[in-house]
């Protein structure tokens, strides 16, 4: 081999070498991988404070850790159903995981916080919501979606939120998803 051929080659190989070393940095630093969870969610614990119970509009309460990596992939499209059915009058609500600290991103700034909701200690993973009918009655309880994020195509939301404002009736209140969750329960 002469000399040039040579030195191209090993101009090659440190390309390649720093290529690779910067695509595992980009893979270790910013991509989380997707667990491929189970998680069942049963609703029958969950009961809305007071305040909230009863006969009103429908209610919908986000289920929210800080901490958990899996709600950005459901924040843009929770913001776009308060978009979409706020103006129907739906309520949005939001629980935090108790003995976490955040903020929610600035599109969801219409979420009411309720501070304790009743049978919340039960829940088996995070993001989730529950549902409430206009006379109280727990419609929809589990996860926005299966897989790693959630959108209006693969969302179980929007479905439930239509026939409800539809006054159509519905009971979900038991479910089982695999997707991107974060334990809840300690």
């Amino acid at each position: 081999m002469s000399g040039k051929t040579l030195l191209a080659a090993l101009t090659l190989a440190l390309c390649a070498a720093g290529l690779w070393l910067a695509y595992d940095n980009f893979q270790s630093r910013y991509r989380r991988p997707f667990d491929n969870q189970t998680a069942l969610f049963a609703g029958d614990h969950l009961r809305l404070p007071p305040e909230l119970a009863g006969p009103g509009p429908i209610r919908l309460v986000h289920f929210w850790d800080p901490a958990c990596p899996c709600n950005v992939g459901n924040q843009q499209h929770l913001g776009e159903l308060i978009e979409h059915y706020g103006p129907q009058g739906v309520a949005f609500h939001v629980v935090q995981k108790p003995g976490t600290h955040g903020q929610l991103p600035a599109n969801l700034g219409a979420l009411k916080p309720i501070a304790s909701l009743p049978g919340a200690d039960h829940l088996p993973a995070s993001p989730a919501v529950a549902i409430w009918d206009k006379e109280g009655n727990l419609a929809y309880f589990g996860p926005y979606s299966e897989g790693a994020t959630c959108n209006a195509s693969n969302s179980f939301i929007e479905p439930i939120l239509q026939a409800l404002t539809e006054g159509r009736p519905v009971k979900v209140t038991q479910t089982m998803a695999v997707g991107c969750y974060c334990q809840w329960a300690r």
